[in-house]
């Protein structure tokens, strides 16, 4: 997802013409793991890249002053784009336009994805380069971020907005989900005092530990082990009353665990999907869980395969 090669920009005031540009993001199905390390600012998750998309287009338009979004809700999209514009002298104002078909306030980084299709957007419509690290400051002050700027599945300090670790990537899942209704502000959730005891800070590092040699060794069902106890773990911050149900039918139809928005009312059972059962178990969760919850949704992971695990090592 580079950027064009520099030209001339058509946004800047007094300038004939026009430049759109247009980015797109990921999001993810919750996370695989969300919880607290013990060290300063130890708040961090583990993303779940799904194949659910945002799409930006920015239109400079040299006659506007200011930024239009649409649709007008996507207010902090607006003000990232406005953010932006204040690094290009002489840029004035466009029209921004996002859509998605990521369910909002679910816990599935719509909100995130929104803002990093959208700064990939206005950069390449004022070819302005735009690569994770600077997206990262620019994220840094509208609102805590999950790491779907990043290709593969990566350790990210959200509340800090900093990429711990990009840990890489895994063979193809399919997750199952249910939603138990209601939305979540994502920012809300994130000024809760987090309850997590000094023993729980070291099992969330050793559960780190754990998922990042799991995604090296591709150990699907280790994976699976750890997105369920993180799972539970997450209870006391944000209760979902279909755990319980999701894990027994995960258990029944053989599947890998139960992955779950954080801070958000999805669940998901997680399924190989290069099992040769995959498409009884998958029929068999689907089935179960309409009977639990009403509507069902399949998600598909992504797989990145030039990605390069980093061992869990810090970087950025």
């Amino acid at each position: 997802m580079n950027p064009p090669p520099v030209g001339p920009r058509s946004c800047l005031s007094g300038q004939a013409g026009t430049d759109t540009g247009v980015g797109t993001a990921y999001g993810t199905f919750g996370e695989l793991l969300q919880g607290e390390l013990p060290e300063e600012a130890g708040d961090f998750l583990v993303t779940l890249p799904v194949a659910r998309w945002a799409r930006a287009s920015f239109r400079c338009d040299p006659a506007m002053g200011d930024v239009i979004v649409r649709p007008s809700h996507k207010e902090k999209a607006r003000r990232l784009a406005r953010l932006i514009l204040e690094e290009a002298p002489g840029a004035t104002g466009g029209v921004l336009t996002v859509n998605s078909v990521i369910p909002e306030g679910k816990g599935l980084a719509s909100s995130s994805a929104d803002l990093v299709a959208t700064a990939r957007a206005v950069g390449r419509a004022l070819r302005l380069d735009m690569p994770p690290s600077r997206i990262e400051g620019l994220l840094r002050l509208i609102e805590p971020t999950d790491g779907v700027l990043y290709p593969g599945i990566v350790a990210f300090h959200h509340r800090a907005v900093r990429l711990r670790a990009m840990l890489g990537s895994l063979p193809a899942m399919s997750v199952v989900g249910v939603d138990e209704g209601g939305a979540v502000d994502t920012v809300d959730f994130n000024r809760i005092p987090k309850p997590f005891t000094p023993a729980d800070r070291r099992e969330y590092a050793d559960l780190l530990d754990r998922l990042s040699g799991a995604v090296r060794s591709r150990d699907l069902a280790e994976v699976g082990r750890v997105a369920t106890r993180s799972a539970l773990m997450n209870q006391p911050l944000r209760y979902k009353r279909l755990l319980e149900p999701m894990r027994e039918i995960c258990r029944d139809a053989g599947g890998l665990g139960v992955a779950v928005g954080h801070s958000g009312t999805a669940l998901g059972v997680l399924l190989d999907a290069a099992d040769p059962a995959y498409p009884h178990r998958a029929t068999a969760v689907a089935r179960a869980c309409g009977d639990l919850a009403g509507g069902v949704a399949v998600y598909r992971t992504l797989s990145f395969p030039n990605t390069v695990s980093r061992g869990g090592r810090t970087v950025g």
